[in-house]
């Protein structure tokens, strides 16, 4: 990580509480594993799995969970969540704003955030785990504010109407009336915005990550603490009755941490999970395959994006939501005591390297701050506390997410590619991949989002990407 990340704000509470619980789940002594003690002598993968998930993060786990949860119990299905950063210091899980919204402009998307909106509701019917504490995610429900200018007014208002259909409690406001809500905004330039009601704000992303982890690690679940490297197939050219040019993988290879040693690992399913390393995993996990069994790539990769904490003593108070300015900067409050969190993609053609996670802390100060003070005057006299940088696993094709199977291997499921939403749409998009994979089907339609529209189809275009 780069020399110049913060470490307080948020993120500093967050890897604190991390590495409380890890130190936590280290062993005392030389006794039995606990399979929820993931790191005890960091045990290899088993030989034999029914499921290979290559991905730990939030939509990882959220998946292991609900295969665990909707299969068949006498079946005793073996899931295998492979992570190769167990203190999560880089993933996007960790490192995101943490924010629920329902206010999209695509219907999957409005269905996959109310969904999760309501587990998250009733978390504790699902997540917790016996002889352990009630699961606090710490939820802000202070909704989303996204403003419109003339040019995007039309946009704006006809997404309100699709979500009012899909059952989302969303107002339209005139300048007039936003300024009468919210006094400290500047509406000069605001045709019209949109504010959530219901269902909206944001809350803790490692409490969600941790309880879905752990609890379906007390199902069963095997944790396994090293990366996916490589598969093995068996292909259309040596199996019979198998397709022509499709693959199946036999097994997969795990590198454990710390070592060139890999451990192959047999399995009837892999589910692509890795975030923004999805794309690179198949890549790098299918460069052998030649001639009509050569795939394309998954259009997904890491994008950096940078959060910055400031103070602002004089600020909006405690009644602020998590604001969407039309300039495409962002922020909400972070706690009570005078602080902010936000910042905004950069702009076309300015995309930072991936390289590393250092903060570009002038990119706040010639991009981010001069629309922030222009929308909120008072933020004229902020101050900087802290930063840190984390990745978008970003779908080229059309920043949406890709869930399904994969359409040349035929036993890989694609999770992935969210665009910076798939944290909020974590618990049911986890639901809707697992019901995929046992049932043929989804309660949630998800059909539109399956891998196969990247390679000829039309991009779902989604109007409200922050």
């Amino acid at each position: 990580m780069g020399g110049k990340r913060g470490w307080g704000g948020e993120l500093g509470p967050r890897l604190s509480r991390l590495g409380q619980t890890l130190k936590g789940q280290l062993p005392e002594s030389e006794g039995a594993w606990d399979p929820l003690r993931p790191l005890q002598h960091n045990p290899p993968p088993p030989e034999q799995a029914d499921v290979v998930v290559a991905g730990g993060g939030v939509l990882g786990w959220s998946f292991a969970y609900w295969l665990k949860t909707l299969e068949n119990r006498r079946h005793g299905m073996r899931v295998v969540v492979v992570e190769r950063d167990p203190t999560y210091s880089q993933a996007s899980t960790v490192l995101s704003a943490g924010g629920i919204r329902q206010q999209f402009s695509l219907p999957e998307n409005i269905r996959l955030s109310l969904h999760s909106a309501t587990f998250l509701r009733t978390i504790n019917e699902h997540l917790w785990v016996p002889n352990e504490p009630p699961i606090d995610l710490q939820f802000q429900p202070s909704g989303y504010l996204f403003l419109a200018s003339e040019r995007g007014a039309a946009t704006l208002e006809a997404g309100v109407k699709l979500q009012r259909e899909e059952g989302v409690k969303v107002v339209l406001l005139s300048p007039a009336q936003l300024k009468a809500k919210f006094p400290w905004i500047n509406t000069e330039d605001v045709a019209v915005a949109s504010y959530g009601l219901e269902n909206e704000g944001w809350f803790d992303p490692w409490s969600l990550l941790n309880a879905f982890r752990r609890k379906a690690m007390s199902l069963g679940v095997y944790s396994c603490v090293g990366e996916v490297t490589s598969f093995v197939m068996d292909t259309a050219d040596n199996t019979p009755g198998m397709a022509q040019g499709f693959a199946r993988v036999k097994y997969v290879n795990v590198r454990l941490p710390d070592s060139l040693e890999k451990q192959p690992v047999s399995c009837a399913v892999v589910v692509a999970a890795a975030g923004a390393w999805t794309g690179k995993l198949l890549d790098s996990a299918t460069a052998g395959l030649r001639g009509s069994l050569a795939l394309s790539p998954l259009p997904i990769e890491p994008r950096k994006r940078y959060v910055y904490v400031w103070h602002c003593p004089d600020g909006p108070g405690l009644e602020t939501p998590f604001l969407i300015d039309t300039s495409g900067a962002y922020f909400r409050r972070e706690g009570i005591a005078g602080n902010y969190l936000g910042s905004m993609s950069p702009p076309e053609g300015r995309e930072p390297d991936t390289g590393n996670l250092e903060v570009d802390h002038d990119f706040f100060q010639e991009e981010v701050w001069p629309r922030l003070a222009h929308r909120v005057p008072a933020f004229q006299s902020l101050k900087v506390k802290s930063a840190w940088a984390g990745y978008y696993d970003y779908n080229t094709f059309d920043q949406n997410g890709v869930l399904g199977p994969h359409p040349q291997l035929q036993n890989v499921f694609v999770l992935g590619g969210f665009s910076g939403h798939g944290l909020q749409q974590a618990p049911a998009a986890g639901k809707a991949a697992a019901e995929l994979l046992l049932h043929g089907s989804s309660s949630i339609d998800v059909s539109r989002l399956a891998p196969g529209r990247l390679w000829g189809s039309e991009p779902l275009l989604e109007a409200a990407i922050v």
